[in-house]
Formats: C-alpha cells, structure tokens, sequence
C-alpha cells in the first residue's frame, strides 16, 4: 500500500473513528500513526537512521524526514543519524551541539508485513491511551458509590461494568454468601484504583464502612448537606453495624433523621446491605457517655476508663451481660471497632467481688508493712490509700481528718511508712548493684531503686544500655497481629511509667551520651506546642 496513492484524508477519518470508539484524544491516534509510519520507513531505510514522519492535520498528507543530529566529536556513535560541528558545516552556517538538519525522504510503499507491523503499533499506543484515559477518569472517583452491571465471575471475584471501564469486586468485599449472575446490576463503593501491566485496576467493596457512610449521604440530605455527620462506623457485613453520628444543629434530632419517616431512610440502606442490622448511635465527645451509647441496646451502670492504655472497663447488671456481649461477642466488638478503645465487659457481681478482693489485698499490705490492726489498716483503705507512699508523703492533715487519728499516731504512721520504704530502696539498690548496673546509670535522674533492679534483671545495666531503648520497652504498648490487639509488656510498666515519662528519659539519656544535640530537641518541642496550640484553636 502506497501512501502516496491512497486518499489523505482517510488517515484523519480512520483517527477520528478510532478516537471516537475509545473516547480517547484523536491526536494520541495521528501520534500513533505516525509512530507506526516511522517504523515502517526505518525497515526501508535502515534501522540506524533517525526517520520521522509528520501528519497534516489538515490534510492528512504524511511526510517522510531523515534527522541528523549535531553531537561532540566524542559523542558520536551513530553515522547515519548524528553529526559532528565540522561535518554540520557543509549543510549549516553556524552550526550548534543539539542542531538538527532535516531532509525530506520518499515516501515508503507499505508491504503486507510493514503494514501489520504499523497496526500492531498502532493498536498498541491506542491500548495505552485507553488505560490512561480509564485511570485519569476513576483515580478522581474513590471515595464514591457506582452502579455497575454484572459481566462475569472469576474464581470467587466479580467482575463489574461500569461504563467506560470494568471493576472487581473480590470476594472478601462481597457481603455474606450473596451471589450474582451475569447481567444483575450492582452498586459498590470504590475503594482503590491502580496502574497495573494489564490496565488500571478498580477495586470495588460492599463491606467496606465508608459504603455504608455513602450510603447513608445519598439517602439523608441532611449529611449531604453537613449538617449533620458521620463521626464513626465498625460493620459486621451481612449482619450487624453500629454507625454514630451528630448534629451541628440544635433543633434536627441525628438518630431521627436518619431513621427517617417511619424507618423509610434506614430501611433503603438495610436492604441494599442484605437485611444488616444498624444501630444508629448519637456520638458524644465525652468517651464514657459515647461508649454507653455504643453498647446499646445494653444498660451500663459504671464505666472506668484507662486513659494510658486505651483500655476501658463497662460495669453491667447480671442480666444485661449477654446483650451487652452480643451473640459472638458481636456488640461489644463492634463498640470496640467504633469507640477505637479495648473494652472489658463486668457483671456487677464480678465488679463487686474484685473491689472486695482489693480492699482485702489493701488491708493486708498496711497490716503487714505498717505493723497495725486490721481496723485501722481497714480504716486508711476506706480513704482511699492504696499504696505506702501516699501514707508516707502525703499532708499529715489528710491522715487527721480520719476518725480516731491524731497528731501522734499520723506522725507513727508516717515514720514507719517511710522506714519500711527507705529498708526497701536500700535492698532493691544492693540487689541491682549485684546484678551488675553501673553508676552510670544509678546516678541518672528519675529512676528509682526498684526500677533499677528490674532494669538490671532485663540486662540493661548502663546509660547506653537505657539510651538504645524504645519507650514502649519501658512503659509498655499494644501491637496489632492478624487484626487482633496484642499487650506488650513494658520493663518499669509496674511502676505506672506512661510512654511521654520513657520518652523523656530516654532522650535525656541520649543528650547526656552526646547522642542527641539539645537544640534539636528543644525545637521539636517547640514544633509539638505549635502543633497542640493550632488543635486546640481548631
């Protein structure tokens, strides 16, 4: 086939036609073209030239043009298509590195195989511009819901037509068992799309949270709107979902609107979710209360919350700890996934029994270590004392204002208190010195003799030995294995070290080492106030 005799004006229209069937930019198409012209040529004209071939867009009359390049004389490998300043010369008055001379070449007759060889390119530049157009459209749209139709199933995954592309639905995003045939039309929530060698990649889910918070916007104008919003969401796919939300104004009910009249918003979302149940929570900026709510449909009598590890306690009746548990450990675990807090769950009987235990535990220690009778030891526990050093250090007037307690016995108490604790440190220190911790690390500020000699017994026995560790070695800390939360226990956890006391420790040991420049520290620190000061603000 000859360019020469065949119409010009059939490569725009063929381009155009292409263009238009993968609603792609008809330029990608002529560039293509004349990418595929070019190889062609360069099978007639050899491979080592530099031939390039321009399309009027106009006309569609295609050129033909040899390139040389001007290069330094080292730099010259290919004869046919580059040029030294001297050899440039001869075609250009002033020639410059990076010059190009161009000569117009006939135009080459495409044989049978030179002609295949142009689709192929062809087709595969239209293939890349396809993907790329396909991306560029559903990068912008995670986030969103799309409906789609059912074109076939893979090994458990579905794939979706979604219009101008196709998405799958694997087969842990589909909810339960449901199944679907070719042809069923589909909604799902966009989770991801990727560039892969295939073509870009549309991961879709329907068990997914944020699908039912899209969900949910669609059917409720008022979270459309943002008056009110969608603080949190934990699902059960298939079974069971706790949603919370709140309002930004006072006079629309959160809960009601998104019930709607006679359930007829929350329904539309029910079924599209196969007959989930939804628990609709009002959320409250206040933990315990949020976690109250949470729970429904159970009754909370008492709630202690751990603030350090994340963790809380709920107190229910006998009666409610089955409800509050949920079949499976359902409703607690989704409260859990809702609240972000790692909740233990207590009849008030076991909460009663523990208290009693404690109190007994209490009683036993302020008898054995203070030398008093079960009443006054039983006495110091009733005021809250938990521990010697409250009883060794605390105001002697908080001791006076107990009945029965004066001046002499306050003063008894305390003495005996701080004996029993200086006997301790002094046994606690020698053991650690035995287990071989060196002055270097006993003469460091903010830690005691206990922890010393639990130092020791985990093999940290210097200053560089404590600046090497983490702060979660010290204070303690949660990982996260395979989806479930795991405790770690930390070194001085026992002695109520939290993880900014480690961290602060540690990095003075590490400035103390010359480890760490201070100046460095003190503008982090600065960094973190600026940070804490703009939250509060916001």
């Amino acid at each position: 086939m000859a360019i020469t005799s065949a119409n010009q004006l059939e490569l725009l229209q063929t381009a155009e036609a292409v263009a238009r069937e993968k609603m792609i930019d008809p330029d990608l198409v002529i560039q293509a073209m004349e990418d595929s012209l070019a190889r062609a040529a360069k099978s007639r004209y050899g491979a080592e030239m530099d031939i390039r071939v321009k399309i009027d867009r106009k006309t569609g009359r295609a050129t033909f043009a040899r390139v040389r390049t001007v290069v330094e004389d080292e730099a010259l490998e290919n004869h046919h298509a580059q040029l030294t300043v001297k050899q440039a010369k001869s075609y250009l008055r002033d020639p410059q590195i990076g010059d190009e001379i161009v000569d117009e070449v006939p135009p080459v007759d495409l044989g049978r195989i030179a002609a295949q060889s142009a689709k192929q390119v062809i087709l595969q530049r239209v293939r890349e511009a396809e993907r790329d157009r396909q991306y560029e459209e559903f990068k912008d749209r995670v986030g969103t819901i799309l409906n789609g139709t059912v074109k076939r199933e893979e090994y458990g995954n579905v794939i979706v037509d979604i219009g101008r592309g196709e998405g799958i639905l694997r087969r842990n995003d589909k909810i339960g068992r449901e199944s679907y045939r070719i042809g069923d039309r589909i909604r799902a929530y966009v989770k991801d799309v990727r560039r892969e060698a295939r073509g870009p990649q549309v991961f879709l889910s329907r068990t997914a949270p944020e699908f039912m918070m899209a969900l949910f916007k669609m059917e409720v104008p008022e979270i459309y709107d943002g008056i009110i919003e969608i603080k949190a969401c934990a699902r059960d796919p298939g079974s069971r979902a706790k949603i919370a939300v709140i309002s930004y104004d006072n006079s629309i009910d959160p809960v009601g609107a998104c019930v709607g009249m006679r359930g007829s918003r929350v329904q539309a979302v029910v079924n599209e979710l196969q007959g989930e149940k939804i628990d609709i929570i009002p959320w409250n900026q206040d933990v315990a209360t949020f976690l109250v709510n949470a729970l429904q449909p159970a009754e909370v009598s008492k709630v202690v919350f751990d603030e350090d590890a994340s963790k809380i306690e709920v107190v229910v009746p006998d009666e409610q700890l089955s409800l509050a548990i949920g079949r499976r450990g359902q409703n607690v675990r989704l409260a859990s996934q809702l609240t972000g807090l790692d909740i233990d769950i207590l009849t008030e009987a076991d909460e009663s029994a523990r208290r009693q235990a404690e109190f007994a535990e209490r009683t036993r220690l302020f008898m054995d270590t203070l030398d008093v009778d079960e009443m006054m030891a039983q006495l110091l526990v009733s005021e809250g004392f938990t521990n010697l050093e409250e009883v060794a250090y605390v105001d002697q007037d908080e001791l006076l204002s107990i009945d029965g307690f004066d001046e002499s016995t306050a003063g008894e108490l305390q003495a005996r208190a701080r004996d029993y604790l200086e006997e301790q440190a002094r046994k606690a220190l020698e053991a650690a010195r035995k287990l071989g911790v060196e002055d270097s690390l006993i003469e460091f500020e903010g830690l005691t003799p206990q922890m010393l000699e639990a130092l020791g017994k985990d093999g940290i026995k210097t200053l560089e030995d404590f600046a090497t560790c983490a702060d979660w070695e010290l204070a303690g800390g949660w990982t996260t294995e395979n989806g479930q939360r795991k405790k770690d226990e930390g070194i001085l956890e026992k002695f109520d070290m939290s993880l900014d006391e480690a961290q602060t420790l540690i990095m003075t040991a590490r400035v103390m080492l010359g480890w760490v420049d201070p100046t460095e520290l003190e503008t982090a620190a600065e960094a973190d106030e600026a940070d804490d000061t703009e939250e509060d603000e916001a």
